[in-house]
């Protein structure tokens, strides 16, 4: 009798600790992703902004190697977004919107938390060229003293008097122009 008492008595504390385990959602269930916070991110700029599009992740710069796992201690996180075509005001969520040829690009910096009921974010961002943006470049050469072979750096020569003067116009990417005249 006194077994079957200490047994009826472990099955119920059994089920009480059972039922308190479901009742209290783990800490790692309300944890979110680098990559979720950062989405949240996204999310509250496009909320909070004026402009007429919105705006959608680029580049997701990798997360700070860190050890604690407290998600409400804030992480560093460094991302860019740039503008697509679907209106602010639309309800249909940035990630299915394509991206604005030749959009605004923005890098965006700050601290997120990755708690998923009161996380909180601290993000600024800064528009910024998009490296794959072509843009029209024009410029005019003049023609120098100098012969077409000469050893002689251009920028030492002098231009002739009734040189021909000519002008051109390209378009290059951002990238390219950097590699090029940097």
């Amino acid at each position: 009798m006194e077994t079957q008492r200490a047994s009826l008595s472990l099955g119920r504390w059994s089920l009480w600790l059972l039922l308190l385990g479901l009742a209290l959602p783990s800490a790692s269930a309300q944890a979110l992703s680098y990559r979720e916070a950062v989405l949240r991110a996204v999310d509250q700029l496009n909320e909070k902004s004026s402009e007429a599009n919105l705006y959608r992740l680029l580049e997701l710069d990798p997360p700070p190697k860190e050890d604690d796992e407290n998600p409400n201690i804030p992480k560093p996180v460094s991302f860019r977004v740039k503008e697509t075509v679907c209106p602010r005001t639309s309800q249909q969520p940035a990630e299915q919107c394509d991206f604005k040829e030749n959009g605004l690009v923005k890098q965006c910096v700050g601290t997120v938390t990755l708690d998923a009921v009161k996380g909180k974010i601290n993000i600024t961002c800064e528009e910024v060229e998009d490296p794959g943006a072509r843009k029209p470049v024009s410029f005019r050469v003049k023609e120098t003293v100098c012969p077409r072979l000469s050893l002689q750096p251009p920028e030492q020569c002098d231009f002739k008097e009734n040189g021909v003067l000519k002008e051109y116009g390209v378009t290059v990417t951002v990238d390219h122009w950097n590699d090029v005249f940097t």
